[in-house]
């Protein structure tokens, strides 16, 4: 029992070890120009190790995708409009440092070669926000009739193009600041004033206390 313990440490420290080496990668070449074997020896392992984990690039581009959103958790209890707007500023505030999440922000230019229509991360960050909007509707935080499909639809839409600009023009450094113009745009909107009032922006709400 415990030399199986044991392996099954080892491989998950393997696989750990390729995700992080993979992700480095396709942040710095993207999907078309990374290289397996240059993954494998980032990571210290060998080209066998990798396969076992991902039979193939696709899969691995797939995973770090895929699971964007287990690495974006708020500092700060919440619910509601204030947790949708912590997901979106803590997504800001980590992807300037995560480079899981500064992978997977190269990758959404190029998931049509990787990601299936109906698995693509748009949809998977607007199902992530909707929860919380649709009990910010029972909480009455947003103006009658809004639709929350669409807002979360918008949402995403919108953090997208942004961080596709901040990386064009900024390396992302600006990511955070245009994630909270987004919100100071839209919350008027949305939401009625009273709720929009209490809605905290600001790194307070997106880094977790020192």
């Amino acid at each position: 029992m415990t030399g199986r313990v044991v392996k099954q440490e080892r491989a998950e420290r393997t696989r750990a070890a390729v995700v992080l080496a993979a992700s480095e990668e396709f942040k710095e070449r993207g999907f078309a120009g990374a290289s397996v074997s240059r993954i494998a020896d980032r990571a210290g392992v060998t080209l066998g190790a990798v396969y076992f984990h991902f039979p193939s690039k696709n899969e691995l581009a797939r995973d770090i995708v895929s699971r964007q959103p287990d690495f974006v958790v708020p500092p700060h209890p919440s619910h509601g409009l204030q947790r949708v707007v912590d997901v979106t500023l803590t997504w800001a505030y980590q992807l300037l440092d995560d480079p899981v999440l500064q992978a997977g922000a190269r990758l959404v230019w190029e998931q049509e070669r990787f990601m299936e229509p109906e698995r693509n991360s748009h949809d998977q960050w607007a199902g992530l926000l909707l929860p919380e909007l649709r009990a910010a509707r029972r909480l009455r935080e947003l103006r009658t009739g809004t639709d929350v499909e669409a807002v979360a639809r918008l949402v995403v839409n919108a953090c997208t193009g942004a961080q596709m600009h901040s990386y064009v023009e900024a390396r992302h450094r600006d990511l955070p600041q245009r994630v909270e113009e987004i919100w100071r745009c839209l919350l008027p909107a949305v939401a009625v004033p009273s709720a929009a009032r209490r809605i905290e922006l600001g790194a307070g709400r997106g880094r977790p206390a020192p």
